[in-house]
């Protein structure tokens, strides 16, 4: 397991959260009295957008963030990123935020694992990263958050080998290995197949540094060349692409991990039935997370380093369906096995100082916890919080 992982997971993660959530508020159905408002709709998607952003580029959190680590488990990453999609005054019901994150995490894992390269994953987060400037672009201050964070991708992972990419794409895939998620557009296009495993192409340009495969060469004790063997590959493969660049600035020539909403087109999810039957089957375990006290300080430190920002009335808050009907947004929560879902953590927007207050005093707790010398009063406390965390 490679302690590098983590940031990437999380960029590429939040990259593709930001151009759902782009999409789904650009469609989004505006109720008339609001939409009569001059530029409504665009001025409250950039706002959402620029929150959410400056929010996840915290240079708080990217500090724990980037600090050699394991991955933390499926659950605390979900909770961050629920928090993270109600940084704003967007919110999401359980059904929505399910089916955002089975989307996020189902076309990285279609990216992780169809790069040609594992090196090729940093310019998979590239490609998320050069998005993510063209939301903000108009908003110098979070501009230059992300362009610090993008200074720190390339000082952290430029400099790495192969073998070290190829321990972080083994990582990411081992994360990914139990989430079997149909996803329309991946059907549609015929890169999934209907029990929510991805197809690998046999066709198209080889990896860079790399040569078609059909030959084999022999070599003697002298290392002279001294016979060559061809055999049919089984693909219809074309010569290397130019390699990408790995700089701030520059062309990725790859496209995974460009913004595949771009073209507005409804897209639905669906547990394959490899998935339910697992979900139906698994037990509920109730053993201490050994990650416990690790995930408990990070979620500390990402409460006391996020803000919630807090319009000046509470009408200017709405909702965000992910779905084409309400209607199918109930049925999809009714019908989702409890394994596979988790409560939203909802943050209260308005001017109200007895949640604020609460709201202060849990992050005090955190903060006595993470700071406090290890005692059993302590070790009490944090499996208090564990306790009430698995319950989210």
């Amino acid at each position: 397991m490679s302690s590098r992982t983590l940031p990437l997971l999380f960029i590429n993660l939040g990259g593709e959260m930001l151009y759902i959530l782009d999409q789904r508020l650009r469609a989004q159905n505006i109720p008339a009295d609001k939409a009569k408002k001059a530029d409504w709709i665009e001025d409250d998607r950039r706002r959402v957008m620029n929150d959410i952003i400056t929010t996840m580029f915290n240079k708080k959190f990217l500090e724990e963030l980037f600090k050699p680590q394991e991955l933390y488990s499926k659950k605390a990453l979900r909770t961050v990123f629920d928090r993270l999609a109600h940084a704003s005054i967007m919110r999401l019901n359980q059904a929505s935020m399910d089916k955002l994150y089975d989307l996020m995490t189902m076309a990285f894992k279609y990216q992780v694992l169809l790069c040609p390269r594992a090196k090729d994953i940093l310019l998979v987060s590239f490609n998320h990263m050069d998005a993510i400037k063209d939301f903000v672009k108009d908003t110098p201050s979070v501009l230059s958050q992300v362009d610090e964070t993008y200074k720190q991708l390339i000082e952290m992972y430029t400099p790495l080998s192969s073998g070290e990419f190829q321990l972080i794409r083994q990582t990411l895939l081992i994360f990914f290995q139990d989430m079997h998620i149909r996803v329309s557009i991946f059907l549609k296009d015929k890169v999934q197949n209907s029990n929510g495993r991805f197809v690998l192409p046999i066709s198209g340009p080889v990896p860079h540094g790399t040569h078609i495969p059909g030959l084999i060469r022999m070599f003697s004790c002298n290392g002279e060349e001294v016979k060559r063997l061809q055999f049919r590959n089984g693909g219809n493969y074309t010569g290397v692409l130019r390699e990408g660049s790995f700089e701030m600035f520059g062309e990725r020539v790859i496209k995974l991990g460009t913004n595949m909403y771009s073209v507005s087109r409804p897209v639905e999810t669906h547990m394959s039935g490899t998935s339910k039957n697992s979900a139906q089957k698994k037990s509920v375990n109730t053993a201490p997370n050994p990650l416990a006290k690790e995930e408990l300080n990070m979620l500390a430190r990402l409460m006391g380093g996020m803000e919630v920002q807090k319009p000046g009335n509470a009408d200017s808050g709405f909702r965000v369906n992910l779905f084409a009907t309400d209607e199918e947004e109930e049925e999809a929560l009714i019908s989702r096995p409890d394994e596979f879902s988790y409560d939203v953590i909802k943050i209260q927007a308005t001017k109200n100082q007895q949640a604020n207050a609460e709201l202060a005093k849990i992050m005090g707790d955190f903060t006595e916890e993470a700071s406090e010398p290890c005692s059993s009063s302590a070790n009490s406390k944090g499996d208090d919080l564990l306790a009430m965390m698995d319950g989210l």
